[in-house]
């Protein structure tokens, strides 16, 4: 997801101050790395000093004596030893300069990418179904390093490159104000080489950081769904529009290479034109100046095209570092996160359900349940049936505070669902979901979700109870065998035998079972008819089931259709009424005997 660039990002004072905000802890480093910069500003032209120093005195007829050395040599040698210990020291500076930078960068990368990824965690679940994966993605992980560049790349940097530039102008302009403007006389080319190569390589940089998302999410989205490219032969088709996508990652390297490639040289360029000019005018014949102030002209030179070679870079890399920080902090400003605001946690959950003429909408007002009332006593099983898109999901995702309703109200022992403590209600609903998610993980840490208080004991008291623990214990490693990305080397029906250890393990109050059954084959369900019986004993159950044969001992049926309740009751009254359920009923009877 690109978007607009503009300089005024660079200073953009709220955005870099909620950055430095995070840097509030690590203040220290900050303080430290400032005075190093300002020190090695000032220690700067002090070398280029020593050296016209060297020079001068070496050409003094009455030099003065050290120890045993006499006139020149005494001169040349204790300013040789000044300038090894200066250098010494402006070495281990700059060590512990960018050592301060770079960890106080890394800190405020850590701070941040915890406080947005738990804001990640905690949106509410609409945020998903409108936001790419890809993108949370992207601004929790990329764009986050990003951020550290402002403080080891881009701004304290900064500051330390113009404070040596100013160091290093004001000596010259001490030692001869006139030869530096002659020396100077070819910056405005430099300044308008840096503008263009700064502006060339934004553009750039952008260019390549829209390719490498796309790059991103081509390669990660194709490689899970490999095997639909390769089951209808579409490998050739693919690799063409990755491979146009690759070419633009490449042609945006190559436009920004190229503006290395011409700026670096121009610099080299306008340095010897700057040098030529001070070799012109200060060591013509006749001229007043010695070849001490040549020579630390020379190096003053050198001093400030150094810095002015990267500056424009470093400006980028802030910029971009800006951009990635606004980023980052639109999602730490999405004001929808799972409300966390109440506090009731009782001991004890009875498990009674009552829904009051709910209305929900995913968007705006098109509602997808309208006026459901319903009551669910503790420790009974209610089933929800219905055509695919009549609002069952919804009614279940609404339990655990997934959505938020827009009317009516929802309450579990008599308590408004809002008032209770977030983690405590999920706590105590366990959800058994048709399309199974398992971790890159073993089996005992995708059952346990790494609860330390489950001990595997109980993970295996619970594999027996579903009929699993023999399948376990074949895999490679039994428990601890890495099922991978999403349960990748397990069956469907294999997949939903572990969610149901995972709900058994989590010992729940209320029990929420979506198609729980529907991808598993038929000697698989009975295998789970069984669990599921001694699992729900005691819970408060709410079955939602493509198979109408696995709700027939429930307690009661609620029968929905786009939205709304059509009729309620359990399975006898309900083919009694011959209605809907009886409609249900009777299409999916005769197509399993057309099937059998």
């Amino acid at each position: 997801m690109s978007m607009p660039v503009k300089n005024k990002k660079i200073f953009d004072f709220s955005l870099l101050r909620r950055v430095f905000h995070f840097a509030a802890p690590y203040k220290n480093k900050f303080y430290y790395s400032i005075f190093l910069a300002v020190f090695l500003a000032v220690i700067s032209p002090v070398r280029p000093w020593l050296i016209q120093m060297t020079i001068t005195g070496g050409l003094q007829k009455n030099s003065p004596d050290i120890w045993f050395m006499h006139g020149a040599a005494a001169v040349i040698v204790g300013i040789t030893v000044i300038q090894l210990l200066l250098l010494l020291l402006e070495t281990i500076c700059r060590f512990v300069f960018t050592f301060f930078t770079a960890s106080l960068g890394q800190n405020v990368v850590k701070d941040l990418r915890v406080t947005t990824y738990k804001k990640v965690i905690n949106l509410n679940l609409a945020q998903y179904d409108k936001t790419p994966i890809g993108t949370l993605t992207t601004r929790t992980i990329n764009d986050i390093e990003s951020i550290n560049d402002i403080f080891s790349d881009g701004l304290i940097p900064i500051i330390a490159d113009l404070l040596s530039i100013v160091a290093v102008l004001t000596y010259m302009f001490i030692v001869d104000w006139k030869l530096t403007l002659i020396c100077l006389a070819p910056f405005p080319a430099l300044i308008i080489a840096t503008w263009y190569f700064k502006e060339s390589v934004n553009k750039s940089f952008i260019r390549v950081r829209n390719a490498v998302a796309q790059l991103n999410a081509f390669v990660q989205e194709h490689i899970t769904g490999m095997a639909i490219v390769q089951t209808f032969a579409a490998e050739e088709r693919e690799f063409k529009k990755f491979n146009n996508i690759n070419k633009e990652h490449r042609n945006a390297n190559v436009k920004s290479i190229f503006a290395y490639s011409v700026f670096f040289p121009a610099v080299e360029l306008i340095l010897a034109v700057s040098t030529g000019l001070l070799v012109w005018r200060a060591g013509g014949q006749g001229s007043e100046h010695t070849a001490g102030i040549i020579t630390s002209f020379i190096l003053c030179l050198n001093l400030l095209f150094r810095p002015l070679r990267m500056i424009a870079d470093k400006f980028n890399v802030l910029q971009m570092g800006m951009i990635a920080s606004e980023r980052v902090f639109k999602v730490l400003d999405i004001d929808d996160s799972a409300s966390s605001h109440g506090e009731y946690a009782p001991v004890n959950l009875k498990g009674a359900i009552s829904f009051q003429h709910v209305w929900f909408a995913y968007t705006g007002e098109n509602y997808v349940l309208k006026d459901i009332s319903f009551n669910i006593r503790p420790g009974d099983t209610m089933a929800i049936v219905g055509h695919t898109g009549s609002g069952k999901t919804s009614v279940i995702s609404l339990l655990n505070r997934l959505y938020h309703i827009q009317k009516g109200s929802i309450k579990i022992d008599d308590t408004d669902i809002e008032s209770f403590r977030l983690d405590y209600l999920r706590s105590k609903i366990a959800v058994v979901l048709q399309d199974v998610f398992l971790f890159s993980a073993s089996v005992y840490d995708n059952v346990t979700l790494r609860n330390p208080d489950i001990k595997r004991e109980q993970v295996v008291e619970a594999a027996k109870l579903i009929g699993i623990h023999d399948f376990i214990m074949q895999l490679p490693g039994g428990y601890d065998y890495n099922v991978m990305e999403r349960g990748a080397t397990l069956s469907l029906g294999q997949r939903q035998l572990l969610s149901f250890v995972r709900a058994i393990l989590y010992d729940p109050a209320i029990l929420i079972l979506d198609e729980a059954t529907s991808s598993v084959d038929t000697e698989s369900e009975q295998l789970i008819q069984h669990a599921i019986e001694k699992l729900i004993a005691g819970r408060t159950s709410i079955v939602i089931a493509h198979r109408l044969s696995t709700i027939r001992k429930a307690n009661q049926i609620l029968v929905l259709e786009k939205g709304e309740i059509k009729e309620t009751g359990n399975h006898e009254e309900l083919i009694k009424k011959q209605g809907f359920y009886y409609q249900l009923h009777k299409m999916q009877f005769e197509k399993e005997v057309a099937t059998g």
